[in-house]
């Protein structure tokens, strides 16, 4: 992984302590919309951290694969993951 690895430990242990305060509000049958928004700042710290990792990948191996000519597999493998957020 090229990422910053202690960035993207920090952006996960936020995510899973995010989650963990959303299982106990849910125990404690707190309002749903205080759930709700809780559960939407959990989202968008994962949604960062995989921005995070892509924008690595694409500077370092993607790159890499171009200035080595043989960047299409990594290209495909891109537009394939690109897809997925669509769906």
């Amino acid at each position: 992984m090229q990422a910053d690895k202690t960035q993207i430990t920090r952006l996960l242990k936020t995510a899973r302590g995010q989650i963990d305060g959303i299982l106990k509000m849910v125990e404690e049958d707190r309002y749903c919309m205080d759930i709700s928004n809780q559960l939407m700042a959990t989202e968008a710290v994962i949604r960062k951290t995989n921005k995070e990792i892509l924008r690595a990948h694409m500077k370092g191996c993607i790159s890499e694969a171009l200035a080595e000519d043989n960047g299409d597999e990594k290209i495909d493998e891109l537009i394939e993951l690109i897809d997925k957020f669509g769906k």
